[in-house]
C-alpha cells in the first residue's frame, strides 16, 4: 500500500494550493472604479472603455504605437555619472538606480528612439513615470538633448512625450543644470528650422514644465493631464484659497490658452502625423491647409517656416479630433489682487 502513501501529498497538494495570479491582472479605474481586464486595456492603449480615463503608458509602449509597424531604433545617449554627489537619504541613490532600471528595463528616464511616421522620418523622446517618477536627472537631460541632436543631424521634426514630477533632487544643482542645457538644444531645433512638437502626458510638473516640456511650437495635452509647475495642493496651501474645479488639468489649461490642443490618444499618432508633414512642407499636406498657410504670410514664422497659429487650427479641427476651448466659468478667474 506504499503507492497510496505516495499519492496522498499529491492529492492535498492539488486541493490546498493557491494558484498565483499576476499582480496587473485586472487594473481599476481612478475616476470610476470600474475593473478592467489588462489585456483588454493594453489592447485599447491603455484607455479605460468605460470613463474614457488616459492610463499612463511606459515609453517603449508609446514609441511603438507612434512608429510604423512598431519598429524603431533606439538613439544611443552619452554615459554620464551614475551618484556624482554620493547621496543617501533613507536609501542609497545608486540602490534606487538599480531598482528603477531592473523594473522599467531602461537606462533613465527618458527613452529615445528614431523610426518613420505615416512614411516620414521622426525623432521621438519618452519620459517614462515609473523611473523614478520621470525626474530630470543628468542622464534625462542628456538623453533629450542627444535625441534634439539627432533631429538635426537627420532634419526630421522632433517629438517629446513628457511625463514627470520634476528635477531629481539625488543630484542636486546638476539636475536643475539640464534645463538651461534643453533649452539651448531647442533652440538648435529653431535655427535649424526643425519642428519641435511636445505631448503633455500625465503628470507633467516642476522643472520640466518650467523648461522643455512647454518650449514647442506646439503643445498637445491628453485628456484629464495633470499640467503644472507647483500642484494644486501646494498652491491651495499658499494662497489659502480655494481652487477652480479641474484646476491645472488639460482641458482648463486649453480653455485659458496654455495648450493648444487636447487630443484624445486614439487619435493623437495622426494628429502628430498631420502636423508634422504640415510643418515640413511635405506635399502631401491638402490643398486646403497649403491654401490657409498662404494667407498666413504675413502673421508669424513657426521656427522659421511661414505658419500661422489658425493653420494648425483649421487643419486640425477639420479631422474632428481635436476639443474645442471652451470659454471660462464664472468661478474659474480669481482676483489678481487678492492672489
Amino acid at each position: 500500500m506504499s503507492w497510496i502513501n505516495n499519492i496522498r501529498p499529491k492529492i492535498r497538494g492539488l486541493l490546498t494550493t493557491k494558484r498565483e495570479l499576476p499582480d496587473n491582472l485586472w487594473v481599476k479605474c481612478p475616476d470610476t472604479g470600474q475593473m478592467v481586464f489588462y489585456k483588454d486595456l493594453e489592447a485599447n492603449q491603455f484607455v479605460i472603455p468605460g470613463s474614457n480615463h488616459h492610463m499612463r503608458m511606459d515609453a517603449q509602449k508609446r514609441l511603438q504605437h507612434l512608429f510604423d509597424d512598431g519598429e524603431y531604433q533606439k538613439v544611443p545617449v552619452r554615459e554620464v555619472p551614475q551618484d556624482p554627489l554620493k547621496f543617501r537619504d533613507g536609501k542609497r541613490y545608486v540602490d534606487r538606480l538599480k531598482a528603477a532600471k531592473n523594473e522599467t528595463q531602461l537606462d533613465d528616464a527618458v527613452l529615445v528612439g528614431e523610426g518613420r511616421l505615416d512614411g516620414q522620418e521622426v525623432v521621438a523622446a519618452v519620459q517614462d513615470f515609473r523611473f523614478m517618477a520621470g525626474s530630470l536627472g543628468m542622464a534625462a537631460g542628456e538623453a533629450v538633448i542627444a535625441g534634439m541632436l539627432r533631429a538635426v543631424e537627420k532634419a526630421a521634426p522632433f517629438i517629446l512625450f513628457a511625463a514627470s514630477g520634476g528635477a531629481r533632487m539625488q543630484e542636486g544643482i546638476l539636475s536643475l543644470m539640464q534645463m538651461p542645457r534643453t533649452t539651448i538644444a531647442v533652440q538648435m531645433l529653431r535655427e535649424a528650422r526643425l519642428p519641435y512638437i511636445v505631448v503633455l502626458t500625465d503628470p507633467t510638473t516642476g522643472g520640466v514644465t518650467a523648461s522643455y516640456a512647454m518650449l514647442g511650437d506646439i503643445h498637445i495635452a491628453e485628456p484629464g493631464a495633470l499640467i503644472c509647475f507647483a500642484g494644486p495642493r501646494v498652491i491651495q496651501q499658499t494662497i489659502r484659497e480655494q481652487l477652480p474645479e479641474g484646476f491645472q488639468k488639460a482641458e482648463y489649461l486649453l480653455a485659458h490658452g496654455m495648450v493648444d490642443m487636447v487630443v484624445h490618444r486614439h487619435h493623437l499618432r495622426d494628429t502628430l502625423a498631420r502636423l508634422c508633414r504640415l510643418l515640413t512642407g511635405n506635399p502631401a499636406v491638402t490643398h486646403a491647409a497649403r491654401a490657409v498657410a498662404a494667407r498666413a504670410v504675413e502673421r508669424g514664422y513657426l521656427n522659421g517656416s511661414i505658419v500661422a497659429g489658425d493653420t494648425i487650427e483649421t487643419l486640425a479641427r477639420s479631422y474632428g479630433d481635436v476639443m474645442e476651448p471652451g470659454p471660462a466659468e464664472d468661478g474659474d478667474s480669481r482676483d489678481s489682487a487678492r492672489s
